[in-house]
């Protein structure tokens, strides 16, 4: 599985447990039926690259299994986190977890029959790549529904925490039972699972919140995409995620080949060094609140970015077990500090109108870079060696910190983004029967500002218009009349009448302050005078 709340005042509030979000019965039902869904995932992911490697152990070829279980969620996520932000979220993850339980029991007969060819497990990765994108938006944004706002952090951190302790013991299993039972049974086992997480679905008592719209699903996502255009803090997080998958990629996709490279390497091995990189990762989400009281999210995840860096390099060099039972705790401790880093600074980003479309965009970048980087370093791995990829990667980390330190993480943590409900609804004159259809929709606002203040006056006007583009309009100007130069008017375009109505109910107690603060420099006591036309 992978928001904000309001200030509060008086005596400062005492941080909650990191166990506290499972006094929540829902967030501990989802939590274990997750955990166990994860499990069968990891089981998968060993069974279908240990497969690969026994069709085609070309490098190029193995490390596309990487890339088509990631390359879907860069293509559709957008999609499936606008459809989450409008539909039931809990029906649309029911429904998108049957067909992948479908999917995967007819993979597991065909492996079961030796029928899978390099090109049929290419195919079902995608599909189950696909089902995965249209599951995960909506997964990570019913978190702030299952606890309070002061639980969101420590929830997220413990969904971390269960990625990867399915991650410590997935892998193990997977190991034991396709050296006892057969190559099949890893997919066999993640068909169960996803039974589980089915059935918590169906216990789980939840009223979704989703409103109907008639805004066409298109205008929704590029509502998305200009939010996160001017979403400062979410645009600082994405830039510096980019930085770090694109390079740290090389160590998922190129670990199969390692392992055939190491003394006595097999699937076994394999195993124990993705259970080890997940028991590195469980340490690290239960150490790493402690470093993150001390640091700032861009340190926490600089020093992950480090850690990941000398990971691979030893792993490259690595030409015993031991070495790289190292590399694998190392790696999966800097990894859990890095992903939970960037991803609560996600979440504290955005507001809940439109986290999952913003969530989305994330694993966009996140799974987009995983997927060019794999192909891409399959390919270097192929024209060079595995173990020169790794280095020239962890290469790379190193560069990425220094290129992208001025985008610090975690901006969005202290900011208020629940709605203000400050903004009334406007009052019309003209007849309400398919109002909310008709658009565009223009709305201008005159100001009347004294002479001196006209260089403060729109520097909080430019910044305001953020606000705007943020919350749903797609053209913003500000003009200044030429008969009367202390008036100025700022017009700003949205789709539809609803999605101005909804514009109403988007502002943040943040943004009210910036609006508060723009609308004291007009010297009418009346304020400003707002318009809206609209097309007929």
């Amino acid at each position: 599985m992978s928001s904000s709340g309001s200030a509060t005042s008086g005596a400062a509030p005492v941080a909650p447990s990191a166990w506290a979000p499972f006094g929540h019965r829902t967030f501990a039902l989802l939590w274990t039926a997750t955990l166990i869904s994860n499990v069968g995932t990891w089981m998968h992911d060993v069974g279908a690259g240990w497969l690969m490697t026994t069709l085609n152990s070309s490098p190029a070829v193995v490390s596309l299994v990487q890339a088509a279980t990631t390359l879907p969620v860069f293509l559709f996520a957008l999609y499936a986190g606008t459809l989450a932000d409008r539909l039931d979220k809990r029906k649309m993850l029911i429904t998108v977890n049957v067909i992948l339980l479908v999917l995967i029991s007819v993979l597991t007969v065909l492996v079961h029959f030796q029928m899978v060819t390099p090109v049929i497990l290419i195919v079902f990765t995608l599909a189950i790549g696909t089902g995965t994108a249209f599951t995960a938006p909506a997964w990570q944004a019913i978190v702030p529904a299952l606890v309070p706002r002061d639980a969101l952090q420590p929830a997220i951190a413990l969904n971390s925490m269960g990625i990867n302790i399915s991650r410590a013991i997935g892998p193990a299993l997977a190991g034991v039972l396709i050296a006892s039972v057969s190559l099949s049974a890893p997919f066999a086992v993640n068909a169960v699972s996803h039974l589980v997480i089915i059935g918590a679905l169906i216990l789980w008592n939840y009223e979704s919140n989703a409103k109907k719209t008639s805004q066409p699903v298109v205008n929704a996502m590029l509502t998305g995409l200009r939010h996160v255009a001017h979403n400062g803090p979410l645009k600082a997080t994405l830039i510096r995620s980019f930085a770090f998958f694109i390079f740290a990629s090389a160590y998922w996709a190129l670990l199969p080949l390692v392992v055939q490279g190491i003394e006595g390497g097999g699937a076994t091995l394999y195993g124990i060094l993705l259970t080890l990189i997940g028991t590195g990762a469980v340490v690290g989400a239960l150490t790493l609140p402690k470093f993150r009281a001390k640091v700032d999210a861009s340190t926490m995840a600089a020093g992950g970015t480090v850690g990941t860096a000398v990971a691979m390099a030893v792993l490259a060099t690595a030409a015993s077990p031991a070495l790289a039972y190292v590399a694998a705790l190392l790696g999966g401790f800097s990894w859990i500090a890095v992903l939970t880093t960037f991803n609560v600074s996600a979440q504290t980003a955005l507001p809940n109108w439109v986290r999952a479309r913003g969530l989305a965009i994330n694993l966009m970048v996140f799974f987009g870079s995983m997927a060019f980087g794999s192909a891409m370093w399959g390919q270097v791995a192929t024209a060079t060696s595995t173990s020169t990829t790794l280095l020239i990667a962890a290469a790379g980390l190193i560069v990425g910190i220094v290129l992208t330190r001025n985008f610090k993480l975690g901006q969005g943590e202290h900011l208020d983004l629940t709605p203000s409900m400050h903004w009334p609804a406007p009052e019309v004159a003209l007849p309400t029967d398919g109002l909310t259809d008709r658009g565009p929709v223009m709305v201008e606002i005159e100001y009347r500002i004294k002479p001196e203040d006209t260089e403060a006056f729109l520097a909080a006007l430019y910044e305001w218009a953020g606000e705007r583009w943020r919350d749903g309009a797609y053209e913003w100007r500000v003009f200044q009349s030429a008969e009367d130069p202390e008036l100025w008017v700022e017009a700003f375009m949205v789709s539809s009448w609803e999605e101005h109505l909804a514009q109403h109910d988007r502002v943040s107690v943040q943004d009210k302050d910036t609006q508060d603060k723009l609308r004291a420099f007009d010297i009418r006591d009346s304020g400003p005078i707002v318009r809206h036309l609209i097309a007929p």
